[in-house]
């Protein structure tokens, strides 16, 4: 017999749609299923200003598929040189949902990133002074420090020193990936949230690199050991209001995965809720899947939860495209390594 589990429609709070023909071969893929998603401003350039963002909103919303109910919720990329006016502005306008840090290197289109976090010092307190949220990717990016370890070091060098010197200022950590972000959301009942991915509660760092490089399993923050992995499964599945659904999903063409130097993502929007149906089943816990998914993000932006609803239903296999075809190539899509059963719709 089948199960059938109805739950408040789903948003996305961290998601990358990049830009024309990108753009629209992968939006349907977000739209189906999710009603709001946190738009990365990290194209080339980058959304800097108010005036970016309403542009880029408006090729987004050109984009839409026919009949979609969705909302993107835009971001300003936090750079050196950011005007606190502007995005104070932006903030009153209704525009703009959050600011997007990215320490200089870190990642995808991240060039024009912070160094020196004194130089947006002044940007951070008008944000706590106007509830505007910090997103953050969390990683250093000084050489000496190891890739596995550059998140937790994060946290004790630039995230909890400014956190500190910015009373008020709310904060997300973005696709947290270690024990160590776990433990400090839950040391603190204020003003911090984290996003998990759907990529991270599935692989470990064993799954890119044993028996050959698995590129379209690269992404960042990397993967980590396996009690990372199981840290992260804890708490989404826990029903703590602190963590909440962003699933990164990023695309880039198979040609710029499969190379010398490939780049860093997974594009998961085509199947997510059908892999963390299983995820959460397999920890006897789809009766907290809502709170993750539905409900802690809108509760932490201070947005209603969506009325509409989604269905998962427990049945046959589900079946999804390897590839989503685009003008510039394809893009694969995430595949978990299990059977999928639970189909949404």
């Amino acid at each position: 017999m089948s199960q059938i589990l109805t739950l408040r429609r789903p948003d996305d709070w961290h998601l990358h749609l990049r830009d024309g023909a990108m753009l629209r071969a992968v939006l349907p893929e977000t739209t189906r299923h999710f009603a709001r998603a946190i738009v990365m401003p990290n194209l080339v350039p980058p959304v800097v200003t108010a005036q970016d963002a309403a542009a880029y909103r408006a090729r987004i919303m050109a984009a839409m598929p026919e009949g979609a109910e969705f909302t993107p919720l835009m971001t300003l990329y936090l750079t050196e040189n950011t005007d606190p006016e502007d995005v104070a502005a932006a903030h009153a306008s209704g525009l703009v949902t959050a600011v997007k840090l990215y320490p200089a290197g870190a990642t995808t289109n991240s060039a024009s990133g912070v160094r020196d976090f004194d130089k947006v010092r002044a940007v951070l307190e008008k944000m706590a002074e106007i509830g505007l949220p910090l997103c953050v990717h969390g990683e250093v990016t000084d050489p000496s420090v190891d890739i596995f370890d550059r998140e937790a070091v994060f946290i004790d060098r630039v995230l909890d020193p400014v956190r500190r010197a910015t009373p008020g200022l709310r904060v997300v950590m973005e696709h947290i990936t270690t024990a160590n972000g776990v433990d400090y959301v839950r040391a603190h009942d204020r003003d911090l949230g984290a996003t998990i991915t759907t990529h991270h509660l599935v692989i470990n760092r064993n799954h890119i690199l044993v028996g050959g490089i698995k590129p379209h399993y690269y992404c960042l923050p990397v993967a980590k050991r396996e009690e990372h992995r199981l840290a992260l499964r804890a708490a989404a599945t826990s029903g703590d209001a602190r963590f909440f659904l962003g699933t990164d999903s990023a695309p880039h063409i198979d040609p710029l995965k499969e190379s010398a130097c490939g780049c860093a993502g997974c594009f998961t929007a085509t199947n997510t809720m059908s892999i963390l149906a299983h995820v959460f089943e397999e920890e006897s816990a789809l009766a907290q899947l809502e709170a993750f998914t539905s409900l802690n993000g809108p509760a932490f932006y201070g947005l209603p939860a969506n009325e509409t609803t989604l269905t998962l239903t427990k049945g046959d296999p589900v079946t999804y495209p390897q590839k989503i075809d685009t003008a510039d190539g394809p893009v694969t899509v995430f595949d978990p390594g299990f059977p999928l059963d639970w189909h949404a719709t």
